[in-house]
């Protein structure tokens, strides 16, 4: 069986400005790993609303399903949850009980559940509320589409929540060799295994140390056996190499 794939959409022009660096994509890569969904794309765009609503759609006709990070917080900018209702040409508006989960916050703290607080409890018809422990905003999720906050600590929380709910395959594994000669010299070698393991990903992922060049060999795939194989094949062919 296959297992299901899955993609990424960071929203935001502090991401594409470099003034942000962008972790939820690696914490998500590594989290759908353990639960046997494979991170298939990743795409970061800004805060456009064409842009947004353009590859919500590709991506949720693509793929299984998708994770978005950014864009659902009180600001102007923040144009997730409409640009997501307008992809699915759904209804949004502020809903019931998702400003109660923000009052109830707000009361807690004593603070104001104002006009701007209350853009994050508008939420598109239809949608299924995602649990946010840390500030009360919630997620949410649509079609096949789990729209999550910017904020690492926040998306982390709400990857944990959502992820259970999905139907995994079987474990991501990998190995991996580090040959210490340029990609050009082990260039073809490595075409010729990866040939006769067409159920693995077998990359070459180059570096220079102290002048001399090398390459860390990865092999990944669900089936363990098929990968002891492939390592044995490859330490054959670069006795030279270090795990």
């Amino acid at each position: 069986m296959t297992n299901p794939t899955a993609a990424m959409l960071v929203i935001g022009d502090e991401i594409l400005s470099g003034r942000t660096r962008d972790t939820n994509t690696h914490y998500l890569a590594g989290e759908l790993t353990k639960h046997g969904i494979r991170l298939a794309e990743v795409r970061v765009v800004p805060d456009d609303r064409q842009a947004v609503v353009d590859a919500v759609r590709a991506l949720s006709a693509g793929y299984d399903t998708v994770f978005t990070s950014g864009g659902i917080g009180p600001t102007h900018d923040d144009i997730t949850a409409e640009c997501i209702a307008a992809a699915f040409d759904t209804p949004i508006d502020v809903r019931a009980d998702a400003r109660e989960r923000l009052a109830a916050f707000s009361e807690a703290r004593g603070t104001e559940l104002n006009e701007a607080r209350l853009r994050m409890a508008r939420i598109p018809e239809g949608a299924t509320l995602i649990d946010n422990p840390i500030s009360a905003a919630p997620g949410f999720t649509l079609r096949n589409v789990h729209v999550m906050a910017g904020v690492p600590t926040i998306f982390e929380a709400m990857v944990s929540a959502v992820l259970p709910t999905l139907s995994g395959g079987a474990p991501l594994l990998s190995q991996s060799l580090t040959v210490h000669r340029p990609e050009g010299e082990i260039a073809g070698p490595l075409g010729e295994l990866a040939a006769a393991f067409p159920d693995l990903s077998i990359g070459s992922y180059p570096f220079v140390r102290d002048g001399a060049y090398g390459s860390n060999i990865v092999v990944r795939g669900t089936d363990a056996a098929q990968i002891d194989t492939a390592m044995t094949q490859l330490a054959a062919r670069f006795p030279e190499a270090t795990a």
